[in-house]
């Protein structure tokens, strides 16, 4: 099984890892779009003003600017170490065993705008990039990432796939059609049966499912399978009415 997570606008600082190699990073045959986005942003942070226009930064952002100019040169961390936020602090993968790790790294990309999916113990350096930026120099993002990483992704040998990304981030790289795939859904149960999407606490369930698993380590090939190790594992993972899986929370 593969697991796909969306990124973070919010990252740690730092970092004690070698300097980005984009040749290292999961996925490599993405290498050529990874050089391109890296190159766009460091010429756009020559010029301050128009980096915090482009970017969308106020006035205490700024800083961030700089991250981007130092893309090659800054220290990395474990891609999963470097965001934080909400899905993130679920996890908490830095409170992880080794072993656990070890499968996050095997089983777990993280999809970033500037780098596309890296795998969770990939080190990248801090940057600023959302995927809906209109980054100069470059194609619009979706254009430029969806065919390659679709294509990388069916080239992974995974035989199921379990999409937590956001639309925004899944728009940068829809997984195969023929690659057996499940998105997820996270909701509440009312009293009444009706079931109610969730908002902050959609990114809070995604982050402690995928520590459950990095924990139990399960092998899954498939959606039942996944299904069956949830349900044993005291999680409530379903169909819903629209296709997806349905992770529900009380």
């Amino acid at each position: 099984m593969l697991v796909l997570l969306p990124p973070s606008e919010t990252k740690r600082t730092g970092g004690a890892g070698a300097p980005l190699r984009l040749e290292s990073l999961a996925l490599p045959t993405l290498r050529p779009e990874r050089e391109r986005v890296v190159a766009a942003l460091e010429d756009l942070s020559a010029d301050e003003d128009r980096a915090a226009r482009v970017l969308r930064l106020g006035a205490r952002q700024r800083g961030e600017i700089a991250d981007n100019a130092a893309l090659r040169a800054a220290p990395t961390m474990a891609a999963v170490d470097r965001y934080a936020g909400v899905l993130y602090d679920a996890l908490q993968a830095r409170t992880l065993p080794a072993a656990a790790r070890r499968w996050l790294g095997a089983h777990v990309l993280i999809h970033s705008a500037p780098f596309g999916p890296v795998g969770a113990l990939d080190g990248i350096p801090p940057y600023r990039l959302a995927a809906g930026t209109a980054l100069p120099g470059v194609p619009a993002l979706r254009r430029l990432w969806a065919g390659a990483v679709t294509d990388a992704l069916g080239g992974t040998g995974a035989s199921f796939v379990l999409d937590l990304r956001s639309a925004a981030y899944a728009a940068l790289g829809p997984v195969p059609a023929d690659l057996p795939h499940e998105v997820v859904r996270v909701v509440t149960e009312g009293a009444d049966g009706a079931v109610r999407a969730l908002n902050h606490f959609n990114k809070h369930a995604k982050g402690a499912f995928v520590r459950a698993l990095a924990l139990d380590r399960p092998r899954i090939g498939s959606a039942a399978a996944l299904e069956r190790w949830a349900s044993g594992a005291g999680w409530m993972l379903r169909h819903g009415d629209g296709g997806a899986f349905e992770l529900v929370v009380h």
